[in-house]
């Protein structure tokens, strides 16, 4: 089948199993889930095909790791009215709107305890059904400051971030020494990919109590929202968005030891941590990937958008107290990415029909 919205690249085990059998949803043992922010929008449509109609055609259990918006992704994939979820996480996005002054943004704080409610009222207030999916078992990638940004004041927090950015750019390994990963997990499974490749890194327990600070934690950017403070059952300290330490989740998912790994993503690389988006030598596959299939849209679709670009925070920014005109344009490209789950549902109708996947290999 020819795509002209979605394009589909894969690790070099999983680009062979496409070719020879196709793509089952039995296939599947883990999605990943980006930060990302408004780009995240594109996906939701992909999202709903993957939980509300395909993924329940198979059996096997699932692990779901998110980080920022995907975090909030796939607590919703984990509903049992996934679908509704979603579309909720949709309007919800993209009717933000926070007091401020005229020509201010407005505060973390605002932002904080606005946002933070409307994660409790989706999410928390349903925690318990989240986590006892029978099958589903989800991964909040959060970071925890160190040193500086521990417990920052007014002057730690910009000379904390700054330390962080200059030692990220000396080596990934080195960011440690300012930001801690911490995965809140699904205590029923561990997460079966190794973390080995960021230090220090710990694993909690994800529960009732703490998914919804959890999930808020993963979604605080710096500066944007106050840092989420000792959440029940993590180590104590500021907390921030998961996407600092791991902005698309560059795992070593080729551990799995069978089937294959499915990334929606909103791009055809996968970069290991925010502050490494400059750093273009950290965008290229690894041998972590062997058994990843990316689906993320193509660069002919998203030069059809208006504006010629996915959705970004840059749109706050642009439209500024225009906040109709930005929901329009957002909800005109959430509309347009219905293409990307149709495309990807008549992908797999062609391989249950016995025809290969010819997808191209990540670079």
């Amino acid at each position: 089948m020819k795509s002209d919205a979605l394009q589909v690249h894969a690790g070099p085990r999983a680009l062979k199993r496409l070719r020879e059998q196709g793509l089952s949803a039995a296939d599947v043992r883990a999605i990943p889930a980006a930060a990302g922010g408004p780009k995240g929008l594109v996906l939701l449509p992909l999202d709903r095909f993957l939980f509300g109609h395909w993924l329940p055609k198979s059996e096997q259990p699932i692990h779901l790791l998110g980080a920022s918006i995907g975090a909030w992704r796939m607590a919703c994939g984990c509903l049992p009215d996934a679908s509704a979820a979603i579309v909720q996480l949709g309007d919800d996005y993209i009717e933000q709107n926070y007091p401020h002054e005229p020509g201010r943004m407005p505060t973390a704080r605002t932002v904080s305890e606005v946002f933070g409610r409307t994660l409790h009222e989706r999410l928390g207030t349903r925690a318990e059904e989240i986590l006892s999916h029978p099958r589903y078992r989800l991964h909040v990638f959060t970071s925890r400051g160190r040193k500086l940004l521990h417990r920052p004041g007014r002057l730690g927090m910009p000379l904390g971030w700054f330390g962080a950015f200059a030692s990220n750019a000396v080596s990934r390994r080195a960011l440690g020494g300012w930001m801690e990963r911490v995965v809140f997990s699904d205590p029923r499974d561990l997460l079966p990919v190794p973390l080995a490749d960021y230090s220090p890194t710990r694993q909690v327990a994800l529960t009732v109590a703490n998914l919804h600070q959890a999930v808020l934690a993963s979604c605080t950017i710096p500066f944007a929202l106050e840092a989420v403070q000792d959440p029940p059952g993590g180590p104590p300290g500021s907390y921030w968005d998961g996407g600092i330490t791991d902005y698309h989740l560059h795992l070593n998912y080729a551990a799995l030891n069978d089937g294959l790994v499915l990334y929606p993503h909103f791009g055809p690389q996968v970069v290991p941590g925010w502050l490494d988006k400059a750093l273009k030598h950290r965008h290229r596959a690894s041998a972590f990937l062997d058994s990843l299939v990316l689906l993320s849209p193509s660069p002919a679709w998203i030069a059809s958008l208006p504006g010629g670009k996915l959705p970004d925070r840059t749109d706050f920014k642009r439209f500024g107290e225009d906040i109709a005109g930005r929901q329009r344009l957002w909800r005109r490209v959430l509309g347009e990415s219905q293409r990307l789950a149709d495309e990807f549902a008549l992908l797999v109708d062609d391989a249950a029909a016995g025809r290969p996947i010819d997808a191209l290999p990540l670079t």
